[in-house]
C-alpha cells in the first residue's frame, strides 16, 4: 500500500498540472537551477584564479560535482518553505527529494575519491553507490519503500542466541561503512595539514599522521558498533585473542610496526634520505608504519621492512645538511700531464651548478698506479643528492671527456703485450 504522505504529494502534483500553480513552481525550480550553476561557475573560477584558501579548497574539494547540487537544494527547501502557505508546492517537494538523493550520491563520492586512490574497484563502487540510492529514492516517490522495507525486516534468523532480520543487517553494514569512511576523510584532511606543515619534523609529522589514523579508525569503529547494538565488551575477547595472536604468529608484524615507529622517533631515517640498506641503494620515498618504500636509481621501488633497519647495518649517504659527496672515478694514460688533469678535474667540479660553493667541496685524489694507467678520483659535495646523482655523473662525464680531448689528455684502454720467444728445432720438429 502506498505511503499516505507519498499519496498526498502525487495527488497535490496531479492538480497542480492543470493550474498556473505548476507553472510558477517549474518556474521557481528554473530560477534556483541557474542561480545555483552561476555560482558554481563563479567559485570554481576563484578556484582556478587560486583566490580562494588552501583549506577551503580543500574542503570543497570536488566543487564541481558537489555544490552545484547542494545549494540548489538549500535553496529549493527555503523556496518551499516559503511558498507553502500561498499555494500547493507538491513538484518542489519533489524535486527537493530528488537533489537531496543527488547530494548523497556525490557527497559518498567525493568522501571515497578523497579518501582512496582510483583503481577499477573504486568505479565500481561508485556506480554500486549511485544505483542503490537512485533505488531507494524511486521506491519512496512511489509509495513502495515502507513495504519493500517490511519485507526485509520479516527476513529473520539466529547468530547464536539473538535474532537478527535483513534489514537490521544492513543498516548495522551501511552504519558502520559511513562512519568508517567520515573517519578516513577527517584523518585523511588532517593527514594533508600536517604534512604541508613546515615548522613540524618530517618523522614527527608521519607520526601524528599514523595516530591520527589509528585513533580515528578506533573511534569509529567503536561508535558504529555502539550504534548498531554490539557490546563492546566483545572486544576484550578480541584483544586477547589478538595477543595470543602476536605471541605467536604474528610477532613478525608487531616487530614491523614498533620498529617503524622507534626509527620515526629517534630520526635515524628522514623522507629523502639516500641510504644503503641489504645491498640496495636508493632514496627513501615513504616510511609506513610496517616497511620503508626506498626508490632505486632505475626507478623500481623495494619493500624493505622495518625490522631489518634495525637489525641490520644502514649505511646513509645524506649528512643533516642534506647533502653528499659523489664519487667519479676516472683514469688517465701514464704518458698526459697528470698536473693538469688534477687541474681540469677540479675546475670542472667547481663549475658544477650542483657543486656546494665551498673550498673544500671538490677534492682530486690519485688511487693508484694502476696497470693501463693512473687511478684518479674526483669527489665533489652536492646538495640535495637524491635529484639524479646518475645524470650528475653522466654530465661530469661529458665535461671531462670534452676537456680531456681539448688538453690532449688520453684515458687508456687495456692492453697486452704478446712477446713470442723463439723455439729450439728440436723441439720444433717434435
Amino acid at each position: 500500500m502506498m505511503d499516505n504522505d507519498i499519496n498526498i504529494l502525487w495527488k497535490e502534483i496531479v492538480q497542480d498540472l492543470s493550474t498556473v500553480s505548476a507553472l510558477w513552481q517549474l518556474f521557481v525550480f528554473g530560477v534556483i537551477l541557474a542561480v545555483s550553476g552561476l555560482l558554481n561557475w563563479h567559485l570554481r573560477k576563484q578556484i582556478a584564479a587560486g583566490k580562494v584558501n588552501t583549506v577551503y579548497k580543500m574542503l570543497l574539494g570536488g566543487i564541481e560535482r558537489l555544490f552545484f547540487p547542494f545549494v540548489a537544494f538549500l535553496m529549493l527547501v527555503i523556496a518551499r518553505y516559503s511558498l507553502e502557505g500561498y499555494m500547493h508546492v507538491g513538484l518542489l517537494r519533489l524535486a527537493a527529494r530528488m537533489l537531496l538523493a543527488m547530494v548523497i550520491i556525490r557527497s559518498l563520492v567525493y568522501v571515497l575519491r578523497y579518501v582512496f586512490s582510483p583503481s577499477a574497484w573504486l568505479h565500481s563502487f561508485e556506480r554500486v553507490i549511485a544505483w542503490s540510492v537512485w533505488v531507494v529514492v524511486a521506491l519512496h516517490i512511489s509509495g513502495f519503500l515502507d513495504p519493500a522495507l517490511q519485507v526485509l525486516e520479516d527476513v529473520t534468523f539466529s547468530v547464536g542466541k539473538q535474532k537478527l532480520n535483513l534489514l537490521l543487517l544492513i543498516q548495522g553494514g551501511l552504519t558502520i561503512v559511513i562512519t568508517m569512511l567520515v573517519a578516513l576523510w577527517l584523518s585523511r584532511m588532517i593527514e594533508l595539514r600536517l604534512m604541508a606543515s613546515e615548522s613540524i619534523n618530517s618523522n614527527w609529522r608521519v607520526i601524528m599522521v599514523k595516530l591520527v589514523r589509528m585513533v580515528a579508525i578506533v573511534i569509529a569503529l567503536l561508535m558504529s558498533m555502539a550504534a548498531v547494538g554490539i557490546d563492546v565488551t566483545m572486544l576484550s575477547v578480541f584483544g586477547g585473542a589478538l595477543g595470543v595472536g602476536l605471541g605467536f604468529g604474528l610477532q613478525k608484524i608487531a616487530s614491523n610496526y614498533v620498529s617503524g615507529f622507534i626509527i620515526l622517533m629517534d630520526k635515524s631515517l628522514h623522507m629523502g634520505d639516500v641510504v644503503t640498506i641489504h645491498g640496495h641503494y636508493g632514496i627513501v620515498k615513504e616510511l609506513r608504519s610496517r616497511y620503508m618504500l626506498l626508490r632505486k636509481q632505475d626507478g623500481t621501488e623495494i619493500i624493505i621492512p622495518n625490522e631489518m633497519m634495525i637489525t641490520d647495518a644502514v649505511i646513509n649517504h645524506t649528512s643533516a645538511a642534506h647533502k653528499a659527496k659523489v664519487p667519479i672515478p676516472i683514469q688517465i694514460s701514464y704518458e698526459s700531464d697528470l698536473d693538469l688533469a688534477i687541474k681540469l678535474l677540479k675546475d670542472i667540479g667547481t663549475a658544477h651548478q650542483r657543486t656546494i660553493k665551498d673550498d673544500t667541496a671538490v677534492d682530486v685524489t690519485i688511487k693508484a698506479f694502476a696497470e693501463s694507467g693512473i687511478d684518479l678520483l674526483l669527489s665533489l659535495w652536492v646538495l640535495n643528492p637524491e635529484e639524479a646523482t646518475a645524470k650528475l655523473q653522466s654530465e661530469i662525464y661529458y665535461e671531462i671527456w670534452q676537456r680531456f680531448k681539448a688538453n690532449n689528455i688520453q684515458i687508456p684502454y687495456p692492453q697486452r703485450d704478446v712477446r713470442v720467444i723463439s723455439v729450439p728445432a728440436a723441439s720444433a720438429a717434435i
